[in-house]
């Protein structure tokens, strides 16, 4: 039996991640979940996605997460750096899922876009 070489990174309990998880199950499409609540943010992987998606794309300004910080801690995050800080904090900020499929990576659920990486 082979590993999956799609990951998804999520949190279990965010809808998004559940949606997205029973698409790639119906798809029948095999993959590990990674639970940023349990397993943390992969601090070099956190690294590749901002590399490839950008901060902008991966910081969740819409979540709750977002909203419950102070307008101080939201004005901090300005650049890559800031934003890798509040991510590895509150992993909870980043916008799921994140799922590396292997060739490229992807940031929210997107079943039309994912039926054409598959």
């Amino acid at each position: 039996m082979s590993t999956p070489t799609i990951t998804l990174y999520g949190i279990p309990n965010c809808d998004t991640v559940k949606k997205a998880r029973a698409w790639l199950t119906a798809q029948g499409i095999g993959h590990a979940f990674h639970d940023f609540k349990k397993q943390g943010v992969p601090t070099d992987r956190l690294d590749a996605w901002l590399h490839s998606n950008g901060w902008e794309t991966l910081v969740n300004r819409k979540g709750k997460t977002w909203r419950k910080l102070d307008a101080t801690a939201q004005a901090s995050v300005t650049d890559a750096a800031s934003a890798r800080a509040l991510m590895l904090a509150q992993p909870s900020v980043i916008k799921r899922p994140v799922v590396d499929w292997g060739r490229q990576t992807t940031v929210g659920f997107d079943p039309d876009a994912w039926q054409a990486l598959r």
